[in-house]
């Protein structure tokens, strides 16, 4: 049956991060102490501090001397317009969910994609996003598989933006000569882009034809049909919204960096340019899905490349990537908490509402 706020449901399919039987995500206090979760936290954590200690030979007194003396002004600065970003992907996510016909705010959009960053930063493979599709289904009378096709065309545009601004701030951070390691980093992006618009058009041309001929249920063929429809659900005349508001996220990834930078008062030629490249190649690096929110990855690649190619010495790169990563991961950590903790997103409030139930207790 169809509901006001959506198409009919889907019959449960054993999701990651969902129990089968009772069809709402697993407790993220459950996740947190499966043995997997702690190893892919712990060990990232382990390897940085063993690599800074033995291999860095970095002097911890002067790294903590350059945190301590930060102008906290411009720390706040960061911190604020690091969050701009969320309603700017609740306003993004609530376009595309509306192309499929379901109607969501943009303050109910961007709790569940806060909500749904702390499982990122807290559990790897990215399980935020599947997280994501299932609040949304608590809360709303929704296809799931509709909603996973619009968080896929969501990480698409990202991608994009990810790849074309980078090249772009690539190019005007090194105009003067290009060393032979961001070259490499230059080809990678130029094959990002060609091998997403190479999927997407086949997805878009040929995937219905490759899924019929191949020996699957018919639920999974449904699914899959759904998801299709998420993906391409897309109206022409608000691929350039979106395409702006895409830009404005990266935006202000870029701007907290370049903030921290400048809080610290360090003398190397970053600049906006450099801010956008360097964050955008972390932002790159956390899509590797090992580790929550790339730990490990993110922290020894943002240095390396500061030091490599902007002239930092391993303790500013080391002060910059802690105060950084302290705004986009651990304030993300603390506040997701609480609203996890708080909203009435994690306990399907707002959908048993609508069907006249009385809300869940906590």
């Amino acid at each position: 049956m169809t509901s006001p706020n959506g198409p009919a449901e889907e019959p449960l399919v054993d999701y990651p991060f969902v129990h089968e039987e009772a069809g709402r995500p697993t407790p993220l206090s459950r996740r947190l102490r499966d043995p997997r979760t702690i190893i892919s936290i712990v060990l990232p954590v382990v390897l940085v501090v063993l690599i800074a200690a033995t291999i860095g030979n970095i002097d911890f007194g002067e790294l903590v001397g350059h945190i301590t003396q930060a102008n906290l002004y411009l720390l706040v600065a960061a911190f604020a317009i690091y969050y701009v970003g969320f309603p700017l992907r609740g306003y993004r996510w609530m376009i595309l969910l509306r192309g499929t016909g379901i109607n969501v705010g943009v303050r109910d959009s961007t709790e569940i994609i806060f909500i749904s960053w702390l499982v990122n930063c807290l559990v790897p493979a990215k399980l935020g996003d599947v997280y994501r599709a299932w609040l949304l289904r608590l809360n709303y009378a929704v296809s799931l598989s509709r909603t996973f096709g619009t968080v896929f065309i969501e990480r698409v545009f990202d991608l994009f933006a990810i790849a074309l601004l980078g090249l772009a701030a690539g190019f005007w951070s090194f105009r003067t000569g290009l060393p032979a390691e961001v070259q490499v980093v230059f080809a990678i992006g130029i094959g990002v882009v060609v091998l997403l618009a190479v999927a997407l058009f086949l997805i878009r041309n040929f995937g219905q034809r490759i899924i019929a001929r191949l020996p699957l249920p018919a639920s999974l063929r449904e699914f899959y049909d759904r998801f299709e429809e998420g993906v391409f659900s897309i109206q022409a005349r608000r691929i350039p919204l979106l395409a702006f508001v895409t830009a404005a996220i990266w935006a202000t990834e870029a701007m907290r960096l370049f903030l921290v930078v400048q809080a610290l008062g360090f003398d190397f030629p970053l600049g906006i340019s450099g801010a956008f490249f360097v964050a955008l190649i972390a932002s790159l690096l956390t899509a590797v899905p090992f580790t929550p929110a790339g730990l490990g990855l993110v922290e020894l690649g943002v240095a390396s490349i500061l030091t490599l190619f902007y002239g930092a010495t391993q303790e500013q790169a080391g002060a910059i990537v802690l105060l950084d990563r302290a705004i986009s991961v651990l304030s993300v950590i603390v506040l997701g908490t609480i609203a996890y903790v708080f909203s009435s997103k994690t306990k399907g409030g707002r959908r048993a509402v609508a069907e006249g139930a009385p809300s869940p207790t906590p």
